[in-house]
Formats: structure tokens, C-alpha cells, sequence
């Protein structure tokens, strides 16, 4: 059934330019459909990982992959980052960036050291260190792609759900851009 749900999409787009007689154009369809496509089809990796053996152990390394490297970030970023990263972000520094990742590497070598021990686990540290940095780089560069978005479309923040935050999406851009990796990772 899945499998419709793209072609289905593109066929609810078309008939909305055929609908309006092209005031809706091909480019506001293709802006849809990324954006559609960009929230559902990432987010659900989030499902299938936690519906993986083990799986609500293994969503939170996404969520301390993703949350873990944004603190970091932002407080080692904003405190002593001096050398900025890119104009998409203007705000991101190479520092902020670097301590993230480190930053959420070491969230997830705690958290599997206390996983370990309480479920009797025997999750490898050194291949957490590894997707620790994929991840978080991973996510990073999520980040600066829904940045880029923004910075597109003229907006600071998907929303004002969350003051000082922006909205929902503005959480989770490099959570939902990292799952389809770590969805991988964790199945190898």
C-alpha cells in the first residue's frame, strides 16, 4: 500500500494545477512534494527503528545523536565559536559544530554504558563511536538543509510554536534527516 502513497501525491499535486488552470504551477508542486516528502517519508524510519528488536533502546541514540549535537552546538558554538561555518546558517561555527559532535558521541557512549548494564546488553562502544560521528554530522547536515530551506522561502522558524525555538519541524530537522541512516546502521 505504500507504495502508491508517492504516485498518489503527484496525482493529488497535478490535478491541483489542473484544478486551478496553472495558477498553481509546477514549481509550488515540486516545493510541496519535497516538503511532504521530506517530513513523511524520513519521519517514518523514526517508527521503523522503534519497531525494531530492541528499537526503544535503539531510538533514543537517534534523539541524543540529533538533541545531544544541538545543545553542544549551541552552547560551545555561541560561547566560543569565532569562526563561522556557512552563510546558510550565519549563526553556526566550525567550533559549535565540532563540539556537538563530540558532544554527542559522549551522550552515547553514557547512555550505552547505562544500557548495557541495566538491560544486559553487550552493544559495542567502538561502534557506537562510529555512528555517534556519522550521525551527528549527518544531522548536522540535516540542519543546515532545512536551514537553506528557510533561508529560500525568507522565513526565520517554521513556526512560533516554541518561543525562542521556532516550531516543531525546527526540533526535529536533523532528527528526521539522521533516522534513514541510523535505520541502516541498526540493522547492520
Amino acid at each position: 500500500m505504500f507504495i502508491l502513497a508517492i504516485p498518489v501525491m503527484l496525482l493529488i499535486l497535478f490535478a491541483q494545477v489542473i484544478a486551478t488552470e496553472m495558477k498553481t504551477n509546477f514549481k509550488d508542486i515540486a516545493f510541496t512534494f519535497i516538503g511532504i516528502f521530506y517530513i513523511v517519508f524520513l519521519m517514518m524510519f523514526v517508527v521503523l527503528i522503534d519497531g525494531m528488536d530492541n528499537g526503544k533502546i535503539l531510538i533514543w541514540y537517534v534523539i541524543i545523536a540529533s538533541w545531544g549535537t544541538d545543545i553542544f552546538a549551541f552552547f560551545v558554538g555561541s560561547k566560543f565559536g569565532k569562526h563561522k561555518f556557512s552563510t546558510i546558517s550565519p549563526k553556526k561555527s566550525i567550533e559549535g559544530c565540532v563540539t556537538g559532535t563530540i558532544g554527542a558521541v559522549i551522550l552515547m557512549l553514557i547512555y550505552t554504558c547505562v544500557v548495557n548494564n541495566l538491560f544486559n546488553l553487550n552493544i559495542c562502544y567502538l561502534y557506537i563511536v562510529g555512528i555517534g560521528v556519522i550521525l551527528s554530522l549527518i544531522g548536522q547536515a540535516g540542519d543546515f538543509a532545512a536551514s537553506s530551506i528557510k533561508r529560500y522561502v525568507d522565513i526565520k522558524d517554521y513556526s512560533n510554536l516554541i518561543p525562542g525555538h521556532g516550531g516543531m519541524l525546527d526540533r526535529i530537522d536533523s532528527l528526521i534527516f539522521l533516522a534513514p541512516f541510523a535505520y541502516v546502521f541498526f540493522l547492520i
